[in-house]
């Protein structure tokens, strides 16, 4: 190669005019001639980040990417690092489609055009660029002429990782086809990387799990080190990926296929294997519903015989909740020890069995945080433990030395009080001591606990630190002394205070509590006009959630629909709306407040009601402003769309119910009856109890619409 030549034609190209990840590509030259240049491997490593920054930024590739394959693969046929250039052309292939004409298409059209080089590569001398070319060759999807070259090269080929790496890569390219081999490469004499591979493609390729996969698989645990150097990143905890495959496919042999290669690898004994089942039980509950019960007993099994397993088993302990309590004891007694472990056991013993683990919790509270948390739901969740009086004492005590507290300590008692309420009432001293410092934090805690007899006294305090406390405290403080006495004047001067000089998330936040004040807030409606912002602006995310929030509280505090559309149909008349999942759903509950007075918004609504992101919030909008707009049948079907793709199920719920009986037809109550009953979970996001608990929420909800609209079936 020239490279002269080559740089020349890079510096070339118009870039300046292509865009990537982070704006104008007029930086890709620069990467590629660093790239190229054969002084510097220090320097050269670093231009291969960029471009993977930059071009194949977090798997999403971009206009500039196909415009630099063609200068890639020059780089890798000259020989210049020539496994890595080949391994970022195979992920720009991966991150491809090859059905539209976008981005997307483009890039693995472009890679595909390099072809002969990916299979002439396949048998060069080095094994990482056979291994690299191998996987790119198969990403482009191009099964002809692709595939011949591949199964013949793994007739020839010896090392083990390029094996494994074509074996993936044809299983890929034709799992039907490739089924037998895999079968073939799955018992025992071959190589462990080759077997591993094999294992994963009888999974791809749909095949059966029977005896021989359980053995296969039991024998080359722990697998993860098999795949290390593998390209295939998605398929790199092989175990993880077989349980929730089967799973996925949702029969009762392949459920039962997942959960007896679970027990058994949690029983294994070897450390390796066994954190790599805890993992892969983890996935398990997110995926299925019923992984809590099937996987309770081999768990507890395993860590009641060996206690000294708590520091791999404690993370799924904790998923698997009340359904683990026969490992309530051992946790209890590992939680009330003096070490470093002992906070991590009392956090799962919380989950498990709550009403075990207060005790033990109000003896060390200042040295539980991680139980401390587990009790109070985490940041975002609502306190798991009853009322205790024995843990009230620990929190006063607590409050009662504020100099002491650690950062998060202050949420944490403070939600603790809300949930109980006047049964704490004893704590207000505490409480109302500790209001000057954490002013934010107590301020509601302060309102819940108080008796009637101390309300005067509360308020004061209250309306002290509203007009005089700390800045960040002061809104919060009068809310509380609002909601508590019904005294609004200084939630009213400090709401105009943020509309006036509190940008856009100050204006969100007074607005949103205005709306909650309805006509008292009446004094603010000339600042809540002036605060909408110009639909001519670059407008961020914030600017548009503060237009909806103002929106509202115009229409709750004046109930005039024509100064709520406007800054409305600003919001939904966005171009960019269609990834922001939160911002339409804000808008469209909001426009479904203004019922029929809500009419002008109809046409901006409909334009979002076939993205299943918008289609629950967008179909309950139209219900209340435009239902004759609605055809219902066909919006029952948009609706479990969206559930099926865990996208609002909730939402998607209540707008079936919204739209009745006559819209379901026999075949769309046959698929919300599959949602409520199947194995595979609905709400499935994030691998932590609240997945699992929200999908038990949605199961029962789920149950409950199909009773109300029971009704005779019409058409299928």
């Amino acid at each position: 190669m020239d490279l002269s030549r080559l740089l020349a034609e890079v510096d070339a190209h118009p870039w300046a005019g292509l865009t990537h990840a982070y704006g104008s590509a007029a930086d890709v030259p620069d990467c590629l001639r660093r790239l190229a240049g054969d002084d510097d491997d220090e320097e050269a490593a670093a231009a291969l980040s960029d471009l993977y920054g930059s071009i194949l930024h977090q798997g999403s590739v971009y206009e500039a990417t196909a415009h630099a394959v063609p200068y890639l693969a020059r780089i890798a046929a000259a020989g210049i690092r020539t496994a890595d250039v080949l391994a970022l052309l195979g992920g720009i292939a991966e991150n491809g489609a090859d059905d539209e004409e976008s981005d997307e298409a483009a890039a693995r059209r472009a890679v595909s055009a390099e072809l002969p080089l990916l299979l002439e590569s396949v048998a060069a001398e080095d094994r990482g660029v056979r291994q690299a070319a191998a996987w790119a060759a198969a990403m482009t999807g191009a099964t002809d002429p692709a595939y011949g070259v591949l199964r013949e090269r793994f007739d020839a080929e010896t090392d083990p990782q390029v094996l494994a790496e074509l074996l993936c890569g044809l299983v890929h390219l034709d799992p039907e086809g490739t089924a037998a081999l895999a079968a073939g490469a799955v018992g025992p004499g071959g190589p462990a990387e080759v077997r591993i591979a094999a294992l994963l493609g009888c999974v791809d390729a749909g095949a059966d799990w029977g005896p021989e996969h359980h053995d296969a698989m039991l024998a080359l645990l722990p697998a993860d080190p098999l795949v290390a150097d593998r390209m295939d990143l998605d398929r790199n905890e092989p175990l993880q990926y077989v349980v929730s495959a089967l799973l996925l496919r949702d029969t009762p042999a392949d459920r039962d296929g997942a959960y007896e290669l679970l027990g058994a690898a949690l029983r294994s004994g070897r450390p390796g294997a066994l954190a790599e089942a805890v993992w892969a039980a983890e996935s398990a509950v997110q995926v299925s519903r019923s992984a809590p019960e099937l996987l309770a007993g081999p768990l507890c099994d395993v860590f009641r015989r060996d206690p000294s397993t708590a520091e791999a088993v404690l993370p799924l302990l904790r998923l698997l909740g009340g359904h683990a309590v026969t490992a309530g004891p051992v946790l209890a007694e590992l939680a009330a020890r003096d070490d470093e472990r002992a906070d991590r056991a009392l956090a799962a013993l919380v989950d498990v069995d709550a009403e075990l683990a207060v005790p033990i919790l109000s003896r060390d509270l200042a040295r539980r945080p991680r139980a401390l948390d587990a009790a109070c739901g985490g940041l975002l969740g609502s306190p798991r433990v009853p009322y205790d009086a024995a843990l009230l004492t620990a929190v006063r005590a607590r409050l009662a030395e504020p100099d002491t507290l650690n950062e998060q300590e202050p949420y944490r008692y403070a939600a603790l009080l809300e949930s109980w309420g006047s049964r704490a009432s004893c704590a207000l001293p505490e409480v109302l001591g500790a209001l000057a410092a954490f002013p934010q934090q107590m301020a509601r805690a302060v309102a819940a606990v108080c008796a009637p007899a101390d309300r005067a006294a509360a308020g004061a305090a209250l309306r002290r630190e509203a007009r005089s406390g700390k800045r960040e405290g002061r809104l919060g403080a009068a809310r509380a002394l609002y909601e508590m006495t019904d005294d609004a004047e200084p939630l009213l001067y400090l709401l105009a205070e943020r509309l006036t000089d509190g940008g856009r998330d100050g204006a969100r936040e007074a607005a949103s509590a205005a709306a909650g004040l309805g006509p008292r807030a009446a004094e603010l409606l000339p600042l809540l006009r002036a605060a909408v912002s110009d639909p001519g602006s670059n407008r961020t995310v914030p600017d548009l959630d503060a237009d909806v929030a103002i929106a509202e509280a115009l229409w709750r505090i004046g109930g005039r629909a024509e100064e709520a559309v406007p800054p409305l149909l600003g919001v939904l008349e966005e171009t960019e709306l269609s990834w922001m999942r939160w911002t339409v759903a804000r808008a469209a509950r909001v426009a479904g407040l203004l019922g029929g007075q809500g009419r002008p918004l109809t046409e901006a609504l409909r334009r979002l009601l076939p993205d299943p992101l918008h289609t629950p919030d967008i179909v309950l909008a139209l219900h209340a402003v435009a239902p004759e707009t609605l055809d219902a049948r066909a919006t029952a079907g948009l609706l479990l769309d969206s559930v099926e793709r865990d996208l609002a199920p909730f939402t998607a719920l209540d707008a079936l119910q919204g739209l009745g009986p006559t819209t379901m037809t026999g075949a769309h109550r046959r698929r919300l009856t599959d949602l409520a009953e199947r194995d595979v979970r609905v709400t499935a996001s994030g691998a932590d109890t609240a997945a699992a608990s929200a999908d038990a929420r949605f199961q029962e909800r789920a149950r409950e619409v199909l009773r109300v609209l029971r009704a005779p079936e019409a058409g299928a």
